[in-house]
C-alpha cells in the first residue's frame, strides 16, 4: 500500500505546508481511500503537489469527530463528487474542549453531514469488503491518556468525559500484508493493537496515527514513564509504527530513541509503501 501524507503537524519540507491535523490519501491494491481530512483546504492543496487526484477517490473514512480530522470534509465533498463517505453514527453528536478558562470550545463536525446522501453511519464494525474494514468497539483501559481529560460530549444541556464511542479504525489487508490505521487513538494504541489481535489472531505488519500523548490543555507532553511503557508494548508486537500529529514531538521524539527504526515520525509530504520498510 502507497500512503501520501496530505496533512501533518510537521512538514517534510518547505515545499509542504502543515497544520495541526491529519489527512492520508492510500492506494491499496483495489482502492483509492482519504483517511481524515484536516482542518480545512490544506489538504488538497498538498494533493495536487503530489499529483494526488481527489476526484477519482472512492471511500472517505473519518477516524472521529474532531474538526482536526474532519474539518475538510466540505472540501472533500466539493473536489469528489462520488466517493461514499463512512462515518460512525455518533459523530453527529456535540463535541467539546474544555479550555483552560473553563470556557466550552466546540470542536466537533457539521451535524447537518449526517443527512449527505453519500454517508454511511457506521457502528462499531463493519467489513467494506476483502481488503477494507472498520472497528470501533475498543474496550480495553491500559495506559490511559491525561491528554483525553479536557475533551467532553454533550449529552442534554450537561458535559460530560468523552466516551470516544466515534472514533473508528481502518484495517487493510493485502495479500497476507496488514496496516492499521488510527487517527488520534484516544482509545490507547495499545488498546486498539490489541483490539486488532483480538479480531486477527496476529499483529499488524503496520501502524499509522496519531497516539494522542500531547496535553493540548497543559502544553505538555505525558509523562515520559508512560511514554516509555506504551513503547515497551509496541516494540514486543514487532510492527512498525508511523506516528506524529498528537503524539506530540517529545514523545515521538523519546519512542524513536526507544524503538530505533520500529518508529518513524509522519510529516506532510512524507510518501512511503508499507511493503518496503
Amino acid at each position: 500500500m502507497r500512503v501520501k501524507t496530505l496533512v501533518e503537524n510537521t512538514s517534510l519540507s518547505e515545499h509542504f505546508e502543515n497544520e495541526h491535523g491529519l489527512s492520508l490519501y492510500l492506494e491499496t491494491e483495489k482502492h483509492t481511500v482519504l483517511f481524515d481530512s484536516g482542518c480545512g483546504s490544506l489538504f488538497v492543496e498538498n494533493a495536487q503537489k503530489l499529483g494526488v487526484d481527489l476526484s477519482k477517490v472512492e471511500y472517505f473514512i473519518l477516524s472521529h469527530s474532531h474538526l482536526d480530522h474532519g474539518g475538510g470534509i466540505p472540501e472533500f465533498l466539493k473536489a469528489n463528487r462520488t466517493a461514499q463517505l463512512y462515518i460512525h453514527e455518533r459523530a453527529f453528536d456535540g463535541f467539546f474542549a474544555e479550555l483552560p478558562n473553563g470556557d466550552y470550545w466546540s470542536i466537533g463536525i457539521d451535524a447537518s453531514l449526517r443527512d449527505h446522501p453519500r454517508v454511511i453511519g457506521t457502528q462499531d464494525l463493519l467489513v467494506i469488503d476483502e481488503e477494507l474494514e472498520l472497528f470501533s468497539d475498543v474496550t480495553g483501559q491500559e495506559f490511559p491518556s491525561t491528554a483525553n481529560h479536557h475533551l467532553l460530549m454533550k449529552e442534554g444541556g450537561t458535559y460530560r468525559q468523552d466516551t470516544f464511542a466515534h472514533e473508528q479504525n481502518l484495517i487493510i489487508n493485502e495479500s497476507g500484508h496488514t496496516v492499521l490505521i488510527a487517527g488520534c487513538a484516544h482509545r490507547g494504541i495499545v488498546n486498539i493493537v490489541n483490539r486488532f489481535r483480538e479480531m486477527k489472531g496476529r499483529w499488524p505488519d503496520v501502524v499509522i496515527g496519531g497516539f494522542h500523548l500531547y496535553n493540548s490543555q497543559k502544553r505538555k507532553s505525558e509523562d515520559p514513564e508512560l511514554v516509555h511503557q506504551i513503547g515497551a508494548f509496541l516494540k514486543q508486537t514487532g510492527a512498525v509504527y508511523f506516528t506524529g500529529h498528537c503524539t506530540g514531538l517529545e514523545a515521538t521524539r523519546l519512542l524513536i530513541e526507544q524503538l530505533g527504526p520500529q518508529v518513524r515520525a509522519l510529516s506532510s509530504g512524507l510518501v512511503f509503501d508499507t511493503k518496503n520498510l
